[in-house]
């Protein structure tokens, strides 16, 4: 596990302690992290072989990080881009599967604490060339779109976080605002892991 700083900016007020297992280069390079792309699913029509694949290797990945991190931390999860109810279960196994090893490790569940309930567009595809006519409706980040767009838990209140999220990329700004969002509702403090970031 890698350590690295989330540092403040226009989205987020303060420097966050982040974390993260793997650099994620690019889908379908010789160590890529390539399980993330296929838990997506997005357009739900991988086999459940390929899912179960994914699944498995995710489980490894998060039994062997988390557990180093203190258990009375409540963990939370950063909210794929749609509104979670157009979602079909095959496509929210990345939530599934932590939510798994937050009960096999004894941490906090704080995992349905934030719920996207209006779209926004998918980041990674709306900035690929191929994928931008898939990335859906809704806007870009914005300061203050996690607020705007999903239903936070007033139970984030005084809670230490530990917020969770596939894929770190600097500049994209979709963490560093629902950091932001999980301080502005109260949090007593907020450490980040993410399975990759890219670089």
């Amino acid at each position: 596990m890698n350590k690295f700083t989330i540092g403040t900016n226009e989205y987020l007020s303060y420097n966050v302690q982040g974390f993260y297992h793997t650099n994620y280069t690019r889908y379908k390079n010789p160590g890529n992290p390539d399980y993330l792309n296929d838990l997506k699913n997005t357009f739900n029509d991988y086999s459940m072989d390929k899912l179960n694949s994914a699944t498995n290797q995710l489980h490894n990945v998060l039994k062997n990080d988390l557990v180093h991190f203190e258990r009375n931390l409540t963990i939370c999860i950063v909210p794929r881009s749609k509104a979670e109810n157009t979602y079909a279960q095959n496509q929210i196994l990345f939530k599934k599967t932590i939510q798994k090893v937050i009960g096999e490790l004894g941490f906090r569940d704080g995992s349905n604490y934030i719920i996207r309930h209006t779209d926004t567009k998918t980041t990674h595809l709306a900035h690929s060339q191929r994928g931008s006519q898939y990335a859906g409706s809704g806007d870009l980040p914005y300061p203050g779109i996690t607020q705007k767009t999903c239903r936070i838990s007033n139970d984030v209140r005084s809670k230490n976080i530990l917020l969770i999220d596939d894929i770190y990329t600097n500049g994209i700004n979709i963490d560093e605002d629902v950091i932001q969002s999980l301080y502005d509702k109260g949090a007593n403090s907020v450490i980040f892991y993410s399975v990759g970031k890219t670089i």
